[in-house]
């Protein structure tokens, strides 16, 4: 039987005196959907930069099979773009092409096959008419779907998202909701850092409700009951 995609097991994070994650377990199955739940500062962001292997942690959490930092180059991550600096002179393309970089290595240079990945990830993301354009002069909602292209590129075995939602207009948050499902048809395991009770229906078969310990797990369309979100995250 294969490992999980991810797996937790009592796993645990603090900063100082203040515990944001406390003995969270769960496993989540390979091709599934989760959407990680939970109030601002729940330690849902703690927890999938935890997965990056950008924490330090007590207990164990396994990814793709693998202690987080040996299975890096089959994961990407996508944060927030408010949190970029958007003056910063790249264009569309350019911050795409980063996806590469785990694939071929910081000092080689992009060849013709990662620059037609690249292409291809911002077509999947509806902006491939944009390629050229600064990064800073997009939209939000266009920013966000170029960091989302990025993570394509990179060819991930596991997409993790940091509420990578918020401020992202109608339009934008439709294309990447369809992106999402094509890359889950062709084998992703997703994970959705989100407040967004409604976009987490949409978008996920498993959910979890996190604040500070794990208070819920299971199918999405029970989990995200109204009421039982209230209770569990009251207790």
């Amino acid at each position: 039987m294969a490992e999980p995609a991810l797996a937790c097991e009592r796993l645990s994070v603090t900063y100082g005196t203040r515990t944001v994650l406390d003995e969270v377990t769960f496993a989540l199955p390979h091709g599934s959907a989760l959407a990680l739940v939970g109030p601002n500062g729940a330690g849902k962001s703690t927890l999938i930069k935890t997965a990056v292997g950008l924490v330090e942690h007590s207990g164990a959490i396994r990814v793709l099979g693998r202690h987080p930092p040996h299975s890096r180059r089959q994961v990407a991550y996508v944060p927030q773009a408010d949190t970029l600096d958007a003056t910063f002179p790249v264009t569309a393309s350019e911050v795409v092409l980063m996806g590469r970089y785990r694939a071929i290595g910081w000092l080689r240079r992009p060849g013709r096959r990662d620059r037609e990945i690249a292409a291809a990830a911002l077509e999947r993301v509806g902006l491939a008419a944009r390629a050229k354009d600064r990064f800073g002069t997009l939209s939000m909602g266009q920013r966000q779907r170029v960091l989302l292209a990025r993570a394509i590129a990179a060819e991930p075995r596991l997409l993790l998202l940091d509420e990578s939602f918020n401020g992202v207009d109608s339009a934008s948050q439709e294309s990447i909701l369809e992106t999402l499902s094509s890359l889950r048809a062709g084998g992703a395991t997703i994970v959705i850092a989100t407040h967004d009770l409604g976009l987490a229906r949409r978008a996920c078969d498993l959910a979890c409700l996190l604040r500070t310990t794990v208070r819920a797990f299971g199918s999405a369309t029970q989990v995200l009951e109204p009421q039982g979100v209230y209770q569990a995250m009251a207790s």
